[in-house]
């Protein structure tokens, strides 16, 4: 059988959906990716075939309508959600030609998309395929579909839909006691770490005598980004780590390599770079981050408690909810991050309920069905 996974314009969209694709070719299904052509490599490096959709990276759809003018994130939070499903569905437009001409060639049997990969559900529609969606994070879409929806108006009325295509299959792999209410009926899956590996060093899974903390605002990095751009994009990193240095904890940061390379002129001191997380996670005792999906997940995979510094309006109730449940601190838009941070760390990595709250999500995670077990939900769907 033959099974298309549509990812986005960045690491996070490909490793979320790895662990479910790996688990379909490792059945013996035909699996192929498709991305942004500059996320080629990170399709490739988790061993799935990688095809392009677009050339343009994940930044022209953020900063470029569909006629090629300028436009800026908007400032009212609610505003930057349904932005943020725009840029989404434009990104599904320039896709289409591409996926198309791939249907046309090697016709899947099935498409799968990641939570904002709005164009598997129209070319599932157009092809009259089976659709599934399939949640990337524990990151609700509420306030950013309706965002998509109005950018597509003119996709969707192309296939007599006055709404965005509903999935067949939803798949969720939010734990349960973190969904948020009212959340729509799924079909539940394990999360598993899918992030790329490199060649691992003995402190990256071993712990040292001071508590570790791990910061990291996620791999947003553009190609060819400069010197400027780095430090502004990844502000709240930088900030982070003058932060947290001073503090009595071993302080690890991960980071994109010509990130890291920033970081280690002013902090030769520091580990810094491609850290492989599910390998280090479990070897901390506090994940600092942006409020990626991908991240917090992983941080609950492993047990380990977080501090969540939300990076957007969308981000906010995910990373409450972890927080409310006892498994981490969030840190609200409007507080000052300097002030706040510091005694917040010394409690986290002091207060052992965290690390219980945390583990108890890591093992209701465990009993959640495996990506394989999945894969057979997959096949009778695409059989009828």
């Amino acid at each position: 059988m033959r099974m298309l996974f549509v990812s986005g314009g960045s690491p996070a969209t490909v490793f979320a959906l790895a662990p479910l694709a790996a688990a379909a070719r490792n059945a013996g299904h035909t699996v192929m990716m498709a991305a942004t052509d500059d996320m080629m490599s990170n399709v490739a490096g988790v061993g799935l075939p990688a095809v392009p959709f677009t050339d343009r990276s994940i930044w022209y759809f953020i900063s470029t309508d569909r006629e090629g003018r300028p436009v800026r994130i908007p400032d009212d939070p609610l505003a930057q959600a349904r932005f943020t499903g725009e840029w989404f569905a434009r990104m599904a437009v320039a896709g289409m030609p591409a996926l198309r001409q791939l249907a046309e060639d090697w016709r899947p049997d099935l498409v799968v998309g990641g939570s904002l990969s709005y164009a598997a559900g129209l070319l599932a529609r157009e092809l009259d395929l089976p659709y599934v969606r399939h949640a990337w994070d524990a990151i609700e879409t509420t306030d950013i579909d309706p965002g998509a929806e109005q950018e597509l108006r003119p996709e969707l009325a192309e296939l007599g839909l006055d709404g965005l295509p509903a999935p067949d299959l939803f798949i969720d792999v939010c734990p349960p006691s973190l969904r948020p209410p009212r959340a729509e009926p799924a079909q539940f899956m394990r999360w598993a770490p899918g992030n790329r590996q490199r060649k691992l060093e003995r402190w990256m899974y071993t712990r040292g005598e001071r508590p570790r903390v791990l910061v990291t605002s996620g791999s947003r990095l553009a190609p060819a980004a400069g010197h400027e751009h780095l430090r502004s994009l990844y502000a709240l990193l930088f900030d982070l780590v003058a932060i947290v240095a001073p503090l009595d904890v071993e302080l690890l940061v991960a980071a994109p390599e010509a990130v890291a390379a920033e970081v280690n002129a002013e902090r030769p001191d520091l580990r810094a770079g491609w850290i492989p997380m599910d390998v280090v996670a479990p070897t901390c005792d506090l994940i600092v981050h942006h409020g990626g999906g991908v991240t917090s997940l992983t941080a609950l995979h492993a047990g380990v408690p977080q501090m969540v510094i939300p990076q957007g309006h969308v981000l906010v109730p995910a990373a409450s909810r972890i927080s409310d449940f006892g498994a981490g601190v969030t840190v609200l838009p409007g507080e000052d991050v300097a002030t706040v941070v510091p005694p917040a760390v010394e409690k986290v990595v002091s207060d052992r309920s965290y690390a219980e709250r945390a583990r108890v999500v890591a093992d209701e995670m465990t009993t959640l069905p495996l990506p394989s077990e999945v894969v057979d939900v997959l096949a009778r769907l695409a059989k009828g």
